[in-house]
């Protein structure tokens, strides 16, 4: 393997876990800067979302925290993604493919859990998702984050 290679490759994994670190946050501002300013997402099922900005205001609704019943106290929101099994299906000067498992936990427990397939490209310094399509593979029946069409 190239230095360059192994170089692309940390900045990948720097990348993914920007993405999960900010979303966690819920910093969407932040989030989104690992996609292309014209990235995609895709979520299985959907339409794309394409550009930072139509990518911030999905990401946005599915972080909303739930709210409270009328005689409950409202409820601290927990989001931790856990991004695991970063398989490199490719690995180009100007491209890499990578897919992965996500597995998020929220205040209700296990929330839902899928898979990430990733096209990154190279930005200056950086490696950025131009296209990420996402699987849900299951979500639990009291899902605070994804109901039927949303993002992991």
């Amino acid at each position: 393997m190239e230095h360059w290679e192994l170089v692309a490759r940390e900045r990948v994994r720097d990348t993914l876990a920007r993405y999960t670190w900010a979303g966690d946050s819920l910093r969407v501002d932040e989030m989104v800067l690992a996609f292309c300013e014209d990235g995609v997402l895709e979520l299985r099922g959907e339409g794309p979302i394409e550009g930072r900005s139509a990518i911030a205001a999905f990401i946005a609704g599915v972080g909303e925290p739930p709210a409270p019943a009328a005689d409950a106290a409202p409820v601290r929101r927990i989001v931790r993604h856990s991004v695991t099994n970063v398989r490199f299906v490719s690995v180009e000067p100007t491209e890499a493919r990578v897919e992965s498992y996500f597995t998020v936990i929220t205040e209700i427990g296990l929330d839902h859990l899928g898979r990430y397939r990733d096209v990154l490209v190279p930005a200056g310094e950086e490696w950025l998702i131009k296209r990420r399509q996402v699987s849900t593979d299951w979500r639990s029946s009291d899902s605070t984050m994804a109901p039927p069409s949303s993002v992991g």
